[in-house]
């Protein structure tokens, strides 16, 4: 293991760092994810993921050098100031890792349980709804273009480290949905059966639009179910991401009973 310190912010290294920190897009240009924080690098380390390189603060490296020595092939140490210079966090995390960048998949899995975002444009939500997909046994994301970039920074965070035990596909279309060969569901506030009282097919695909505008025609028209939840107290809508844990989890219930 090669062990560095950089002190200067005009090396290139840290530029680059600073980009990945910062730019929801530079994973796809540098080729390269940047995790931040214990937890997101804790949880490629439990999906067997090795970092390219770690990078510490060095008042977290003093501390913890031992822990982390044998994770990643390269050890970078920079000043506490500058760590905080490039994190994009209001509290640093103090320690991260890089690791390289797979490509967006370009191969869907058919047959798997997925889920299709469709123009979802904030980061909080396609990474709560990652999080979703992975804890309600959907292997498999579809993102259709429009939807916030799935390795930036924010829908990490969000993400939790749900994103190392999916299937990811990005930039993808809405012809694309055909070739899952399962059924696709979709929400709708005025048709179809009740959430609680439909019966899912499993495996199967949930399609989730746009915050303002819903999933669009193209995804739509291929919808093969619809249904809606239950809102007792009234409120219009939900909140995309509060849907897709409703949906998904109600999916997951019924094929443990179909398992049982």
């Amino acid at each position: 293991m090669k062990i560095i310190t950089i002190t200067s912010r005009d090396n290139g290294f840290i530029k680059d760092l600073k980009r990945l920190a910062r730019e929801a897009s530079a994973y796809r240009r540098l080729g390269y994810v940047w995790l931040e924080g214990d937890h997101l690098c804790r949880a490629a380390l439990t999906r067997g993921l090795r970092a390219d390189t770690a990078v510490f603060s060095d008042s977290y490296w003093s501390e913890t050098s031992k822990e982390w020595a044998q994770t990643a092939s390269k050890v970078v140490i920079l000043p506490d100031a500058l760590f905080a210079e490039i994190s994009a966090l209001e509290s640093p995390a103090k320690m991260g890792f890089i690791l390289p960048w797979q490509g967006a998949a370009t191969q869907l899995q058919p047959g798997v349980a997925t889920l299709v975002l469709d123009r979802v444009q904030d980061a909080g939500n396609v990474g709560a709804m990652l999080r979703s997909a992975s804890a309600f046994g959907f292997a498999q994301v579809l993102a259709l273009k429009g939807t916030a970039a799935l390795w930036s920074q924010k829908v990490l965070r969000a993400g939790m480290g749900a994103h190392f035990g999916l299937h990811l596909v990005e930039s993808a279309s809405a012809a694309d949905i055909a070739q899952l060969n399962v059924p696709l569901l979709a929400t709708s506030s005025h048709q179809g059966a009740f959430l609680h009282q439909a019966d899912l097919p499993w495996p199967c695909a949930w399609a989730m639009g746009h915050e303002g505008q819903g999933v669009g025609p193209e995804v739509a028209s291929q919808a093969q179910l619809w249904v809606r939840i239950a809102q007792p107290g009234g409120e219009e809508s939900l909140n995309v991401a509060a849907a897709a844990a409703i949906c998904l989890h109600a999916s997951a219930l019924q094929a443990c009973k179909q398992v049982g």
